[in-house]
C-alpha cells in the first residue's frame, strides 16, 4: 500500500524547453519533429551488412540482430539518447544526446564504447546522417538564427571540421501562422553517390511543413521541388540506395501518417502500408531489400521491417534486454485505503540524475514544461491501472502519485 501526506505546493517557475528555437509557436514542431522519449522503439539506424537495428527506446540506444529477440543496452547515463546512424565501416554511430536545455551530437565507437562530443553549442542539433562514403555527415540545426537549417560538415579522426550551413537563410514573404516567415529546411537525406542531399522545405507554401526539395549538398547549390503535398513534420525522407527511389511518410490529408514511396524526380508517389494507425520514419536497408518502419499499431510504438518487393512484415520485438549497467525492479502498487483493491492512478518516476521512467509496455507521457528549480527534463509519468513494475538503474529514486486533484 502505499501511503502519502498532503502538503501544499510552493509556486514553481514553470519554463518552456528549447526556446533558443526562434519560431512563432512551440508546439508541433516540439512533439512531432524534435525526438522524445518513447516506451517502445523510435528512431533506429540499419547496420552496413542489414543484420541488426540499434534504436532509441526509454531514452537510450539498443541494439538487436533481425530475428533475434533479445536487445542490447548500448548508452546509459543521465541523458536521453536518440535518432542513431550507423557509418558505413560499421564501426561507429552519431546520435543526438539531450540534457534538458539542448541537443548535442555524439559519436559512439561501437568496438570501444568510448563516446565523444561531436557539436556541443546550446543550439538543438538533430536528424544526423552519414554520407554513403563515409566522409561527410549531414545534420539540422537551430545554431543559425534559432531558425531550422542543414548544416554539412567533414569527420576526420572521430572529429568534425570544414562545417559549413548548406540551406539559404530566406524571408518568404508569406503569411505564415504556425511557421515563421523565414524558410525552414528538415530530414536530410543522402544520395548513394554522396554528392546531394534530398530535404523537407517548406519553401514557397504557407500551409504544411513541406515537400521533397534536391540539391548538391554545398552551400549556395540551388534547390530544386521533386515533389510537394502539404506534410506534417514526420515526413523524413529516405533515399533508397538505387538512387532512384526515396520512401518518406505521409498523410495525404487523413488522419494517419502512413508509408509512400516516390522516385528522386518528379514523379507521383505511391502508397504501400494501409491501416488506422502512424507508419513513420522509413528506412532503406543497406541492400535495398527491405523498408523498417515505426508503427503505433498495437498502441505503443514498435519497430516493423517490410519486404521490398513483396510486403512481408516483421516486427523487431525487444522479448530479452540486456542491460548496460546494474538494474533493480520497482513495484508500484496503488491501493484504495478503505477497499484494499488496486485503484488507477498517474504515477511519476525519477532517479537522482533527474531521468524519469516508466514499465516497458505503458505508454509515456512528458508535461509542456521543465520546472527549473526541481527538474533537468520535462515532468515524465504514466497512467497505472493500480500495479505496475518496472526496471530502474541502481540507486534512490523518487515516486509521486496522484488520483485526482484530491489525492
Amino acid at each position: 500500500m502505499l501511503l502519502a501526506l498532503a502538503i501544499p505546493i510552493a509556486a514553481q517557475r514553470r519554463d518552456p524547453p528549447l526556446t533558443q528555437v526562434k519560431v512563432p509557436h512551440s508546439y508541433y514542431w516540439r512533439e512531432m519533429y524534435v525526438p522524445q522519449v518513447t516506451t517502445g522503439p523510435s528512431s533506429f539506424t540499419w547496420s552496413p551488412d542489414a543484420k541488426e537495428l540499434v534504436y532509441s527506446m526509454q531514452g537510450s540506444l539498443w541494439r538487436q540482430f533481425i530475428g533475434a529477440p533479445v536487445a542490447t543496452q548500448i548508452t546509459s547515463g543521465s541523458n536521453y539518447d536518440f535518432q542513431p546512424d550507423w557509418s558505413p565501416d560499421g564501426r561507429s554511430l552519431v546520435f543526438c544526446s539531450y540534457d534538458g536545455s539542448s541537443y548535442s551530437l555524439m559519436l559512439l565507437d561501437l568496438p570501444t564504447g568510448e563516446r565523444r562530443t561531436l557539436v556541443e553549442d546550446g543550439a538543438v542539433n538533430i536528424d544526423a546522417r552519414w554520407s554513403p562514403d563515409g566522409n561527410r555527415l549531414a545534420w539540422v540545426s537551430t545554431a543559425y538564427n534559432g531558425r531550422w537549417h542543414v548544416f554539412v560538415g567533414r569527420i576526420t579522426l572521430g572529429r568534425l571540421d570544414s562545417v559549413a550551413r548548406i540551406t539559404e537563410d530566406r524571408d518568404s514573404g508569406l503569411p505564415r501562422y504556425y511557421y515563421s516567415a523565414f524558410d525552414h529546411y528538415l530530414s536530410p537525406t543522402w544520395s548513394p553517390d554522396s554528392r546531394e542531399i534530398i530535404l523537407v522545405s517548406n519553401r514557397g507554401r504557407i500551409y504544411g511543413t513541406g515537400g521533397l526539395w534536391r540539391m548538391e549538398a554545398k552551400a549556395g547549390a540551388p534547390m530544386r521541388e521533386i515533389h510537394y503535398e502539404e506534410t506534417t513534420w514526420k515526413m523524413r525522407p529516405d533515399w533508397a540506395p538505387d538512387g532512384k527511389r526515396v520512401a518518406y511518410s505521409g498523410y495525404q490529408g487523413r488522419q494517419w501518417n502512413q508509408l509512400w514511396i516516390t522516385l528522386s524526380e518528379k514523379a507521383d508517389p505511391i502508397q504501400f502500408s494501409y491501416g488506422e494507425f502512424d507508419a513513420t520514419s522509413p528506412r532503406w536497408s543497406r541492400d535495398g531489400s527491405r523498408i523498417a518502419f515505426i508503427s503505433n499499431a498495437a498502441g505503443t510504438t514498435a519497430l516493423w521491417t517490410v519486404t521490398i518487393p513483396g510486403g512481408k512484415r516483421t516486427r523487431i520485438d525487444a522479448a530479452q534486454r540486456r542491460y548496460r549497467d546494474h538494474v533493480g525492479q520497482l513495484i508500484v502498487t496503488v491501493v484504495d485505503s478503505a477497499t484494499r483493491r488496486p485503484i488507477p492512478a498517474r504515477v511519476s518516476v525519477r532517479d537522482s540524475s533527474g531521468r524519469f521512467y516508466a514499465p516497458d509496455r505503458r505508454w509515456r507521457h512528458a508535461d509542456e514544461a521543465i520546472v527549473r528549480d526541481g527538474e533537468r527534463f520535462e515532468y515524465g509519468y504514466w497512467h497505472t491501472p493500480g500495479v505496475d513494475t518496472l526496471t530502474l538503474p541502481e540507486g534512490r529514486v523518487t515516486v509521486e502519485v496522484w488520483h485526482g486533484p484530491e489525492w
